[in-house]
């Protein structure tokens, strides 16, 4: 864990950043102390990565919390959209760079707009937000949140150590299916509605994507994050 001040200094990111960061909901610290002191972890600290290279590609803080915010997002895609981008802006410098040289050493009066042009890195900007943002499950839970209704991260939490402390049984086990469906209903209730197609791909992702694995593997113990898909999948094949 590190402290906001270590945060600062390792990042580059004022804490003022960081404290605004955490007010618009964008980077919440991993917890705070009863001293009042935000703490991060390493989880944190790969949020704030990818926020800076968006913040870097000029995406706004709304625009990154709804690409970080969407049920669906995979961060590996993530980074090779970052890349695409990256190198299109480095493309664009590369020709403004080349232009002005001319004009500084030939004196050229012909002027060539064209160069500014920025409609390939917009329109690849646009797609890499509408890969994010627009999902249904997404925009539902927009409308909740509009409407007052809370994420409950650590109700979510509470369900995954509960799940945890089940891995001595069987997946099918009636009380983990029990489980699994208290899951299912906390999720639609707290964030969107979670359908047997939605249920089943968390699943998937909860085992495979490493930060959802050690976040929930750190709640319900070591294997949690396999035994939670597993069972989800039997609850999927049954209902």
């Amino acid at each position: 864990m590190r402290t906001v001040h270590e945060v600062s200094e390792l990042s580059g990111v004022s804490i003022r950043t960081l404290h605004h960061y955490d007010a618009v909901g964008l980077l919440k610290p991993t917890c705070v102390t009863q001293a009042g002191y935000r703490l991060y972890d390493d989880m944190a600290l790969e949020r704030l990565q990818t926020i800076l290279f968006f913040r870097e590609l000029q995406f706004s803080l709304k625009e990154i919390r709804t690409i970080l915010d969407d049920p669906g997002f995979d961060q590996k895609e993530a980074l090779r959209q970052q890349i695409r981008l990256l190198e299109l802006q480095k493309e664009r410098i590369g020709r403004l760079i080349s232009y002005a040289q001319k004009q500084m050493e030939e004196g050229d009066t012909d002027m060539d707009f064209d160069t500014f042009d920025r409609e390939e890195l917009d329109r690849y900007k646009e797609e890499v937000k509408q890969r994010w943002g627009g999902t249904e499950a997404y925009r539902e839970s927009q409308e909740k949140a509009a409407a007052g209704v809370q994420p409950d991260a650590e109700g979510l939490m509470a369900i995954f150590r509960e799940l945890g402390a089940m891995k001595d049984r069987q997946p099918e086990d009636r009380s983990v299916q029990e489980k699994v469906k208290e899951l299912q209903d906390h999720i639609s209730q707290h964030f969107y509605t979670c359908t047997k197609e939605i249920l089943k791909g968390l699943g998937e992702m909860y085992a495979e994507d490493e930060r959802f694995r050690r976040n929930i593997d750190k709640a319900g113990g070591e294997g949690t994050a396999v035994f939670v898909r597993d069972a989800i999948r039997i609850y999927c094949s049954r209902n």
